[in-house]
């Protein structure tokens, strides 16, 4: 595995610790239906990243697509979360969005080993 595959899926397990421990805390703030986009993009940004993790290990046919996905989704998460105060939302967005950074360069990293040049 490469030195930026290696990265992507850190980051990615990183970014999974964050949504889970964001999504619990979440649900136990007293007005947690106020932060249900933040619930909701944290599942999906969990399930996601696992994919991601996937596609990198077994070196999937579609991680350009999968990292991009990711990227799109993780960007996502961090932009809601970032909106709210709580210390774990916001721990949660600095992992979405460093997540999504290391997902564009893996999918950039994909389309250069896949350019028929290279």
């Amino acid at each position: 595995m490469t030195q930026n595959a290696e990265a992507c899926l850190e980051a990615c397990v990183s970014c999974i610790e964050a949504f889970n421990t964001c999504f619990c805390r979440c649900l136990k703030e007293q007005a947690h239906h106020d932060l249900s986009g933040c619930i909701r993009l944290d599942r999906e940004c969990a399930d996601m990243c696992e994919l991601a993790v996937k596609a990198m290990q077994t070196d999937s046919p579609f991680m350009k697509q999968i990292c991009a996905l990711c990227a799109d989704v993780c960007e996502a998460c961090g932009t809601e979360c970032q909106k709210h105060d709580h210390d774990h939302c916001q721990a949660c967005a600095r992992s979405c969005f460093a997540c999504a950074d290391e997902c564009r360069k893996m999918q950039r990293m994909v389309l250069i080993q896949n350019h028929p040049l290279h």
